[in-house]
């Protein structure tokens, strides 16, 4: 579905997200049934880094996460199986969303690392039938929209001037709605990995995403009447899905924090010893979620000086994975599938965090 660039601006907008709106009361029902849903992460992890290799559209890597959960959870797939099924996805989501010149090639997926550690090579035969079978399956429409499909729209008009941050006019636009962006990557990101995301419509995914950015950006109103008419969702709709990513967004700062106390810098030494301990937030004070999610207007007391959006709050770069992040041998997926049936291993929750078997740095803001 390659839809004209900056759609969200042109004068057919409104009929295009009506039609998107429309299409997903139609989308196919996920059951949660697949026995190996315990392995899902980590081929939603591959399709990832294998879509950020070729620098596929967020658009195609939803639609290939989407289409690998509809298949799982309708077939019985071996592991083995499950690698050539989760990169044909890939492949039939990016031949939908994408230019054709920018379509992965055979020969250069059989040319990364990770194939060749995970005894896996490619044949035009055998993705011809594994393609084949998926459009099968999807009765041969892959017009599935996802959470990815929407965000653009939602943020055109994320970020107003007339915001206040932290109870001050903002000082720079631009900036914030530079951080609007990446804020609200990251949380696509966060809700891909996780198959309890598929009880919610991909419409109020995404405007999620969009309200717990401005929550962490401290822009108020937080969700302001602009965006109840542009996306349909009141705040209280959005709460339960909101609640999920802030939970997903504190773990990842702590665990970021915990890496940076494990192996701090000559600065953060010297600021340890002044402060006596690490915190986290963009005002400097500790996450709760309980004070955020129940106040759609909140509004932040004035402090001393109108502050703006920091410089040091940059978002770390979760999707700079290269080739050789993929080195994944057939025994890392046997120790994949040992740990994620024992609920007491130290599997993590989402892929993107820093794990055994993905160097990334964690998604997060620097604090």
């Amino acid at each position: 579905m390659e839809l004209e660039d900056q759609w969200w601006e042109g004068q057919l907008a409104a009929d295009i997200y009506q039609a998107l709106r429309y299409k997903e009361l139609k989308l196919p029902s996920f059951k949660g049934q697949s026995p190996q849903l315990n392995l899902r992460r980590y081929f939603a992890d591959l399709i990832a880094i294998v879509s950020n290799r070729f620098r596929l559209c967020p658009a195609a890597r939803h639609l290939a996460v989407y289409l690998l959960d509809l298949f799982m959870d309708r077939y019985d797939v071996t592991v083995q199986q499950l690698h050539m099924v989760s990169l044909s996805c890939l492949l039939l989501a990016s031949k939908f969303e994408e230019r054709e010149d920018r379509v992965p090639k055979l020969e250069t997926l059989n040319s990364l690392g990770c194939m060749s550690s995970m005894n896996l090579v490619l044949t035009k035969q055998g993705l011809l039938h594994m393609e084949l079978l998926l459009l099968e399956t999807f009765q041969w429409n892959l017009y599935l929209p996802t959470a990815a499909h929407f965000i653009e729209y939602y943020l055109s008009m994320a970020v107003h001037e007339g915001d206040l941050h932290d109870g001050w006019p903002m000082t720079s636009l631009e900036k914030t709605q530079l951080y609007m962006a990446k804020y609200t990557d990251y949380f696509l990101e966060v809700s891909l990995q996780d198959h309890q995301f598929l009880c919610f419509s991909p419409s109020l995914v995404s405007a999620a995403c969009v309200a717990t950015s401005r929550l962490i950006l401290h822009l108020s109103p937080t969700w302001p009447p602009r965006l109840v008419r542009l996306t349909g969702y009141t705040w209280d709709n959005l709460v339960p899905c909101a609640e999920k990513l802030l939970i997903a967004h504190d773990s990842d700062v702590k665990d970021a924090n915990k890496q940076k106390c494990q192996h701090p810098g000559p600065q953060q030494q010297q600021q340890q010893q002044q402060q006596g301990k690490a915190v986290y937030h963009g005002s400097g004070q500790t996450a709760n979620l309980a004070q955020y999610l129940h106040r759609p207007s909140v509004q932040y007391p004035l402090q001393a000086q109108p502050p703006g959006l920091a410089p040091s709050n940059r978002p770390a770069s979760y999707l700079n994975h290269s080739a050789a992040g993929l080195q994944a041998s057939n025994a890392s997926t046997q120790a994949i599938t040992a740990a994620s049936q024992d609920p007491k291993s130290g599997f993590p929750n989402r892929a993107y965090q820093v794990s055994m078997h993905y160097a990334c740095a964690a998604p997060c803001f620097d604090r």
